[in-house]
């Protein structure tokens, strides 16, 4: 059975499963699915329809699955779910999505640290780490294994490519491509996460690979249709320089370059 504090409130058609540990003064809604090993401390709300996979850990004060700061939402049913393993630190806000079946999503293994709010419809890939106080507005989507540095403000509809990583305290405007550090303001690339790529099992041509990609895209010159030509022509074809590629092309906020 369950532990759940007697000092919290816990509506009984929430689904909760056997193993589940509830501390004191917490509020878990009717439309709420806490899986496996799920462990919430102290102080922390969850509501609407809200799924915790198996094994996240919520820390004190923080506030899941309320309703998203958008004036289009009219009470439409919409959920968010956080993957397997992730931990939640104090005082996190995670809001719905805004529109009629979506989810706004956290991936499995994060680390969002305290005070990160994530906004209505954002995506969150698995193994993102979201240092203190990051700011994500709506419709953003950061790709696994990248890492935001703390009070860092993503502007709505942006992307964050994979493994890359940005610098503590930088507005973020426009789109960061996949595998590069950026920081400054304004914001821009400032080369290829290099030690973060072999950290995670990149092999040294792959990571040499992606070095002249980063080159040709950030540091000739060209027009971006341009570099996308020479980086096609010049470099063998892999999975990591054609999500590269393709990432610079697909952007609608711009390529932060």
């Amino acid at each position: 059975m369950a532990s759940i504090h007697a000092l919290s409130v816990v509506d009984p058609r929430a689904r909760i499963a056997d193993d589940v540990t509830i501390g004191p003064f917490c509020w878990v809604g009717p439309d709420v699915t806490l899986e496996s090993a799920v462990v919430v401390e102290s102080h922390a709300r969850i509501e609407g329809h809200t799924t915790l996979g198996k094994g996240v850990r919520v820390h004190a004060g923080a506030v899941l699955g309320g309703p998203p700061q958008d004036l289009k939402w009219k009470g439409q049913v919409s959920s968010l779910i956080i993957g397997e393993g992730t931990v939640i630190r104090e005082c996190v806000t995670a809001n719905l999505a805004s529109d009629e079946g979506e989810a706004t999503r956290i991936g499995a293994h994060c680390l969002i640290m305290a005070y990160v709010h994530v906004a209505h419809n954002t995506l969150v890939g698995d193994r993102v780490i979201l240092a203190n106080g990051v700011q994500l507005a709506g419709y953003v989507t950061v790709e696994e294994h990248a890492i935001v540095g703390g009070l860092a403000p993503v502007h709505q509809f942006v992307r964050i490519g994979a493994h890359s990583m940005i610098g503590g305290g930088c507005r973020v405007p426009q789109d960061v491509a996949p595998y590069v550090r950026a920081a400054g303001y304004p914001l821009k690339p400032i080369g290829l996460n290099a030690i973060g790529l072999a950290r995670r099992g990149f092999s040294a041509p792959r990571i040499a690979e992606l070095k002249r990609a980063y080159r040709l895209m950030f540091r000739s010159e060209l027009r971006l249709e341009d570099a996308v030509k020479r980086i096609r022509a010049e470099i063998a074809s892999s999975p990591e320089v054609e999500h590269f590629v393709r990432f610079a092309q697909e952007s609608r906020r711009g390529l932060a370059r």
